[in-house]
């Protein structure tokens, strides 16, 4: 049994009964030591729960930075095949930058020196390493201090690699953000360009298709386009057309794709026919037996649109055949491909 006595001196008295018969023991304690005594005990007991704390809360961060570093290798994995990705299409858009430069050159059409084109730049960067970042461990000699402050240097070290870490994944995702520009911009071009292409080609195919380039008549020359003697008059005279003699009513066709804008009879040509093809040229033929077609019908090269004959001025059966370009006569034999 014990008891203590509180007097009203500077001491407490403590008496600890060990039974009936032995001599009880008495402790004698001033105020002053036992307040001291408390401090000490408070003290220690609040430091043990600082660290605690501590610990807990370092224990977590370092569960979170461990999460935090498996999601950025992930996130790091899939940037480098995203940026693999992006240099293919890179690739992509160079052999088609070629090919669209050739057509251009194929087709006459002015290859312009854009700088995105000339200065197009990419590729996936690598940073460089910063100085002054140093490793534990090794044949380093390990500074003294307590379990604790070794703990700490070790969490402060796999934070400083998580922070390198993430610099080097926003460095990766800005390379990607690059990427992404330059292909924007390189996308818009090539769009451009082969919108110029297309537009080209489809004229062109239009021209070509409204260019005369074969015989109208199968036959044989029997004048040609320039100064001749006339055979009505026998003296020299310019003949501003191509005569083909045929047979009678031997079929004549377009040479190219065009629109029948006259048909009608002239004291010289006779029985003629004029064809509109567009792009400033017209082609006339003259001396026919008679006309296939009606004004404003669409003829596609190679249709029939008229028979020979020798209305008009004529010595003979045969197709007095002019190709005219903004009004000016030329030679026929110059559209004449076969």
């Amino acid at each position: 049994m014990s008891k203590t006595n509180i007097q009203d001196g500077d001491a407490y008295t403590v008496v600890v009964f060990r039974g009936s018969t032995a001599k009880p023991i008495r402790f004698s304690l001033s105020k002053k030591l036992l307040r001291r005594l408390l401090v000490c005990v408070g003290v220690v007991v609040l430091a043990d729960l600082l660290v605690v704390s501590h610990y807990v809360i370092r224990t977590g961060e370092v569960w979170e930075l461990a999460a935090f570093r498996t999601e950025a290798m992930s996130a790091r994995e899939q940037t480098a095949a995203f940026s693999t990705a992006i240099d293919d299409l890179k690739k992509r858009l160079g052999a088609m930058n070629e090919v669209n430069q050739r057509l251009r050159v194929m087709l006459g059409i002015e290859v312009p020196k854009t700088g995105d084109m000339a200065n197009g730049r990419g590729g996936e960067e690598v940073p460089i390493p910063e100085e002054g970042v140093t490793i534990p461990g090794g044949n380093e000699s390990k500074p003294s201090g307590t379990s604790r402050q070794i703990s700490e240097g070790n969490q402060e070290h796999s934070t400083a690699i998580g922070l390198e870490s993430s610099r080097d994944n926003l460095q990766a995702v800005a390379s990607v953000k690059e990427g992404l520009e330059w292909l924007s911009k390189q996308a818009t071009v090539q769009e451009r360009i082969l919108d110029e292409l297309s537009q080209a080609v489809e004229q062109r195919s239009s021209r070509w298709a409204s260019t005369p380039s074969i015989w109208p008549v199968k036959g044989w020359v029997t004048s040609g386009f320039g100064p001749r003697v006339s055979p009505f008059t026998e003296k020299p005279a310019w003949h501003d057309g191509l005569d083909i003699g045929a047979a009678p009513n031997t079929p004549v066709h377009a040479p190219a794709q065009g629109r029948i804008t006259s048909i009608g009879y002239d004291s010289k040509l006779g029985n003629m026919v004029r064809v509109d093809h567009g792009f400033g040229v017209e082609t006339i033929y003259g001396h026919l037996a008679k006309a296939l077609v009606k004004e404003g019908q669409r003829v596609d090269r190679g249709d029939v649109i008229a028979l020979v004959g020798s209305s008009g001025l004529a010595t003979g059966p045969h197709l007095h055949y002019m190709v005219k370009l903004n009004g000016q006569t030329l030679d026929p034999t110059k559209y004449i491909l076969e």
